[in-house]
């Protein structure tokens, strides 16, 4: 999407027009703040992840 600023455009201008633009755009990805806190570990995910890394050895 491309926005056209003309020369002589106030700063009041401007700010709507990248206002109105960032609305229209499309947001990516997903929300991840939904997935906060829902898993509880026992032990330190480094050395899960490690030990889960040598169970292919």
């Amino acid at each position: 999407m491309v926005t056209v600023i003309k020369r002589g455009s106030t700063n009041e201008q401007i700010k709507a027009e990248l206002d109105r633009h960032d609305k229209k755009r499309k947001k990516k990805g997903i929300e991840l703040s939904k997935y906060l806190g829902s898993i509880n570990l026992k032990e330190d995910p480094l050395k899960l992840q490690k030990k889960w890394r040598n169970e292919w050895e």
